[in-house]
């Protein structure tokens, strides 16, 4: 992500972890984003537990439509 995105999301943060909470809850998974961290390289999702691939392309697809 380029800085501005990531600034820009960053503004939204607590929105973006319960929109992917419910996108998360929608396709039956029991895992859950706890918070979204910026750094240089782009942005950190930490979850309560440990996805499967389906669960990272549910978060990956909604990044990547914002």
């Amino acid at each position: 992500m380029v800085k501005d995105n990531i600034d820009r999301f960053m503004k939204n943060s607590s929105i973006h972890v319960t929109n992917l909470n419910r996108n998360l809850r929608n396709v039956k998974s029991k895992a859950l984003v706890d918070f979204i961290h910026s750094d240089p390289l782009g942005i950190t999702v930490v979850t309560n537990k440990v996805l499967l691939n389906s669960n990272l392309l549910t978060i990956e697809k909604y990044v990547k439509n914002l």
